[in-house]
């Protein structure tokens, strides 16, 4: 990854479907993380977050999600109980608004200047709420939480400049005058990064 994404100043991992590049995307997601560069996960993305964290953080060899992996030794990244049952019917997908709330603390409920948000989803898969107080002990910030289901909406690492991962899909509500508030946090960062770096180059 170094010799492809050494040269940005951030890195948004998106949504999608299947398992074609998700390791690619776990590798860069790593090296966003071990670099310090400002990150923003949305859906996939997200889960590609938090199956690296597993991995090379909290140290969950072979943790990975059951979509693409049914006898991972750590599902990370799972169906809900209620929707195995379904799963051949096609109703499966969480969809539409949904309400969540915010850590106070978070970059996140900074961004959005409150700590009740109303946002857009269209995915299958969760985190796997069994492995949270392990990334919590890891240093993994679960800044938003479906309270209705009690899902993971939104994680955070504090000890990274910006890197925040969502369930949701923030794009369904950002428009080219108005930007959904995490994306404009997210180039706010990468813009820092690249002032910071420009400096540190005239010394």
């Amino acid at each position: 990854p170094a010799r492809l994404l050494s040269g940005y100043h951030g890195m948004l991992v998106p949504g999608g479907f299947g398992e074609r590049g998700v390791e690619g995307k776990v590798d860069a997601i790593r090296f966003a993380r071990q670099r310090e560069i400002p990150f923003l996960g949305i859906c996939l993305g997200m889960q590609c977050a938090v199956i690296e964290f597993a991995r090379n953080v909290v140290g969950l060899a072979g943790a990975h999600s059951t979509e693409f992996s049914k006898d991972t030794p750590h599902p990370v990244i799972c169906l809900l109980d209620e929707q195995r049952t379904i799963i051949d019917k096609g109703g499966t997908m969480r969809l539409g608004a949904q309400d969540a709330m915010l850590d106070p603390t978070s970059r996140a409920a900074a961004c959005y200047g409150t700590t009740m948000i109303s946002e857009r989803h269209r995915h299958r898969y969760e985190f796997n709420n069994v492995y949270r107080q392990q990334f919590a002990a890891h240093g993994m910030l679960f800044a938003a939480t479906n309270l209705d289901v009690s899902l993971m909406e939104i994680i955070e690492l504090p000890n990274h400049p910006w890197f925040v991962a969502v369930q949701f899909h923030p794009e369904f509500k950002s428009k080219p005058t108005a930007a959904h508030p995490l994306f404009a946090g997210f180039v706010a960062a990468a813009i820092e990064r690249h002032a910071t770096r420009s400096e540190r180059a005239r010394e």
